[in-house]
């Protein structure tokens, strides 16, 4: 594409012809404010405050840069004395009709306004038309300019009835995330009779919504945008393509299908992980029904920095706790749930507690069944928490109700808790409660496991070969485990664990042939009627069946020789190598002879 070069506040910039001055004046780095402009929208140049100085042919004129073409030769003055006073009295009449929005107030004092000389009025809506833009551009066209003059307002065109727009609408929220001043808050409900519809971010617990294009989280791998197809409108209404026309290295491809990749691999490490226990599965601790009951998950993330409220301790309605109750073994060591023990939960309750305290300064109250803390450095912090007056309350809480009984319960939430060293009943109340769940195997482990012939515990978490001295190999060789998929551990032992079983991948691989046993079994076709008895009793999946002989055949890279096939066979067609009947006869002759007398 050809270019044009043009002066920008004395520097020469070069641009491609079909480009704006605005887009010129962005790609040289330089700022000047905008309230109706969006890179992937048509300019509409309403709201002028990119209004800049151009002069071509020694004629000077003011010109809106958003929707003026680059030319040959042209001139722009972005900050000449003509240009600021223009853009002052914009600001001006803008702060007079929207007083109270953020983003007008902020521009007017960057340009020295403090107080317009306009009657005020108490508008949020410019009218810069950007959300209407958005709606036309995804293909809804729900919102439009009604009336004219100083009457002029978005509204939808549909005004019949309040009815008439609600199955139009598809309640994306394009509009209300674009607009600049945040009228469009009030002015979608108005208008269209619904709310947007937010769309809780995985990564932060659903605390916060996340966009239809997204990183699913910081540390993710490839770290590249995704798309969510069922909620992205080209995929709903097949017109928006906002995000491909601002892409810059137009990486982003709307033709693109979900595929399956198979690979020959020579050794499998299992890393599915865990899943945590579901709260709502016990209702009596008010999850899910009072809104300030969190489970430990959603409080790490409002603990860390890079959170949805940057780390600050923030209740779902705005306050701070003065009083937090965090329950230890919810869905761990549990008759009703899950009996074993997750492992993990008293640390990172000890954890939180700490946090909590050292930000907030609230009373903090641990429930706990026995505190375990097993590991380097763990008693010493325990008792570190204990020191800073962490309350510690030993029992099973038995309900989280915000029934109260006097005027200390009003407006909280009581915990119901029988303490078992003091023997009686307590009634704690908190503002906010924190549930340490615990660790569960994931739904789908028993399927993986029979797809890939490895056994599951009664709990659902793969088994290793030996707890001590096979703790990441399985029975099939070639496949290992890594992380909590094999039971409840923490990130120490995850990591090490990990790096035992790549170890023992990287060992095959380097040894670069496999040892089999010498014990395998074999199949004597001229007596297999091809019964198929023995295929569905071999435990390693090393036997099938040839249609074209109508005999089954083993494979001895599979085959562990465990005999059970041997043993169940009706014809007497499998045999095993190592266990053949003379041999064995022969063992049993060899013990069982009497061995001379020997005189002494």
């Amino acid at each position: 594409m050809s270019e044009v070069t043009l002066k920008i506040d004395d520097k020469e910039v070069k641009a491609e012809k079909d480009m704006t001055v605005l887009d010129a004046i962005k790609s040289a780095g330089i700022d000047i404010p905008t309230l109706c402009y969006h890179p992937g929208l048509s300019p509409a140049g309403v709201c002028r405050l990119c209004s800049v100085e151009a002069i071509k042919q020694g004629r000077s004129r003011i010109v809106v840069s958003c929707s003026y073409p680059v030319e040959e030769g042209l001139v722009v003055n972005t900050k000449s004395p003509k240009v600021i006073e223009i853009r002052k009295m914009l600001l001006e009449l803008m702060l007079a009709r929207s007083p109270n929005v953020k983003v007008i107030q902020d521009l007017a004092k960057e340009y020295g306004i403090e107080k317009p000389r306009f009657r005020l009025e108490e508008e949020k809506c410019i009218l810069c038309g950007l959300c209407q833009r958005v709606c036309e551009k995804i293909g809804q066209n729900v919102i439009n300019f009604v009336g004219r003059g100083v009457g002029r307002e978005v509204k939808t065109p549909y005004q019949i009835s309040a009815d008439a727009n609600l199955d139009i609408c598809m309640a994306c929220g394009g509009c209300v995330s674009i607009c600049p001043t945040g009228a469009m808050d009030d002015t979608f409900k108005e208008s269209t009779m619904k709310k947007p519809i937010p769309i809780p971010s995985e990564f932060e617990m659903g605390l916060t919504s996340r966009k239809p294009i997204y990183v699913p989280f910081p540390q993710a791998l490839p770290n590249i945008p995704t798309i969510d197809r069922s909620k992205c409108a080209h995929f709903v209404t097949d017109q928006c393509r906002i995000c491909e026309e601002v892409c810059e290295p137009k990486a982003i491809n709307f033709d693109q299908k979900e595929e399956t990749v198979e690979l020959e691999v020579g050794s499998i490490i299992i890393a599915t992980g865990f899943k945590t226990f579901d709260p709502h599965m016990s209702p009596r601790y008010g999850y899910g029904i009072y809104p300030n009951v969190y489970t430990s998950l959603e409080v790490e993330r409002l603990l860390n920095a890079s959170g949805p409220t940057s780390g600050e301790v923030v209740l779902r309605n705005s306050g701070k706790p003065s009083s937090v109750g965090i329950i230890h073994c919810i869905g761990s060591r549990d008759e009703n749930t899950n009996v074993y023990c997750s492992k993990v939960c008293c640390m990172y309750s000890l954890k939180l507690a700490h946090i909590i305290k050292e930000r907030t300064g609230a009373e903090v109250y641990n429930f706990y069944t026995d505190i375990r803390t097993p590991g380097k450095g763990f008693e010493e912090f325990y008792n570190k928490i204990l020191e800073e007056g962490v309350h510690f309350i030993r029992g099973k809480v038995g309900e989280v109700t915000d029934h109260a009984i006097d005027s200390t319960e009003e407006g909280k939430l009581v915990i119901r808790v029988e303490d078992t060293l003091m023997g009686v009943v307590r009634r704690i109340p908190v503002d906010m409660v924190v549930l340490a769940v615990g660790l569960e195997p994931q739904a789908d482990a028993v399927e993986l496991g029979k797809l890939l012939n490895i056994q599951c515990s009664s709990e659902g978490f793969f088994m290793e070969r030996h707890p001590k001295m096979a703790p990441v190999e399985t029975f099939t060789d070639g496949i290992f485990l890594a992380g909590a998929c094999q039971g409840p551990k923490d990130i120490p032992d995850t990591i090490a664990q990990a790096n035992a079983a790549a170890a023992q991948a990287l060992a095959l691989i380097d040894k670069g042939h496999v040892e089999l046993e010498p014990n395998t079994a074999y199949v004597d076709e001229d007596l297999c009627s091809g019964c198929k008895v023995c295929i569905p009793l071999c435990p390693y999946s090393a036997i099938s069946f040839d249609e074209s002989k109508q005999k089954v055949e083993i494979q001895g890279v599979l085959c562990k020789g465990c005999g059970a096939c041997v043993s169940a066979c009706p014809s007497g067609a499998l045999g095993q190598n190592l266990f053949e009947l003379p041999q064995i006869m022969g063992e049993i002759k060899g013990i069982t002879r009497v061995l001379p007398e020997v005189k002494t």
